[in-house]
């Protein structure tokens, strides 16, 4: 209990400290949110970055064909939203955890297996499970995992009434920008502004680390570190997963990427952020 009640007083320092120094104008104070402007933007690929992001893949992923799901690039359009400027932190699911006695978030090693997709063993897991409803103390300020879809939106909707996931849309739009860049910072491939399969770790890191990865909106790890729940659904109960994760090829972590999971899935390179409409709405 008491290393419990001692992380919940890191935890809310950490939730105050994650918070950007300067608010988006038009988004609530202390959220940490960016506001993204309504307008036009290019979304999904195009033949030419479909084949980059052959050059920069694994014959494993080419194998898998994890590219042949994207949208065809076209011009969307969106109204204004917030956007988390971060993941949401192992320290701030805790604070949720702790005050509505939430489920931890977590998985056993038969519901793995059941689960499927077992790119990792269980043993890899370890590191991220949590004990006595208390995250690992080493990883306070990386992003939470082992959160199924309609956890992290109870989360979202519990940090504020109109919290919500962002949809495919939304966080496509705000990972890359109106001007249908490969990657949030440009269109060139550089590995050390991603937690990748590039250059490592090989785990999560805290969020915001990589600070040059910058999406034109100021968005962090849009891409790497874990793939992002969106509340956009697909057949067959499948959720829309956007991002890479932190043991993937480059070709995967362009803001173009998707792929589905049932929305009752947890797994050690899926984490989420949140949002949200403008304050004034």
């Amino acid at each position: 209990m008491l290393r419990s009640l001692t992380l919940i007083v890191l935890a809310c320092g950490l939730l105050f400290l994650s918070a950007p120094d300067v608010e988006a104008a038009g988004c609530r104070p202390g959220a940490g949110q960016v506001l993204i402007p309504a307008g036009v933007f290019w979304m999904g690929s195009d033949a030419k970055e479909r084949s980059l992001a052959n050059t920069l893949s694994s014959p494993e992923t080419i194998a898998a064909e994890w590219f042949s799901a994207e949208t065809p690039r076209y011009r969307a359009e969106s109204e204004a939203f917030c956007i988390d400027r971060l993941l949401v932190t192992q320290a701030q699911y805790l604070v949720f955890v702790a005050r509505k006695r939430h489920a931890p978030p977590g998985i056993s090693r038969a519901d793995y297996t059941r689960q499927g997709f077992l790119v990792h063993d269980y043993a890899e897991w370890i590191p991220y499970l949590w004990k006595r409803r208390a995250p690992p103390a080493d990883r306070l300020d990386h992003p939470v995992v082992l959160v199924s879809a309609p956890d992290a939106e109870a989360y979202c909707h519990w940090r504020h009434p109109a919290g919500r996931l962002p949809s495919e849309l939304e966080w496509e739009k705000a990972a890359r920008g109106p001007d249908g860049r490969i990657f949030p910072w440009g269109d060139s491939w550089d590995p050390e502004r991603v937690n990748s399969a590039a250059r490592g770790p090989h785990g999560t890191t805290p969020v915001g680390h990589y600070g040059t990865g910058a999406s034109p909106f100021g968005i962090l790890d849009a891409v790497g570190n874990v793939f992002q729940w969106t509340s956009t659904r697909q057949l067959f109960g499948l959720r829309v997963l956007k991002g890479c994760a932190w043991d993937d090829d480059a070709g995967l972590c362009r803001p173009a990427a998707r792929h589905g999971r049932p929305e009752a899935s947890r797994h050690i390179l899926i984490g989420f952020r949140c949002a949200g409409p403008p304050s004034d709405r």
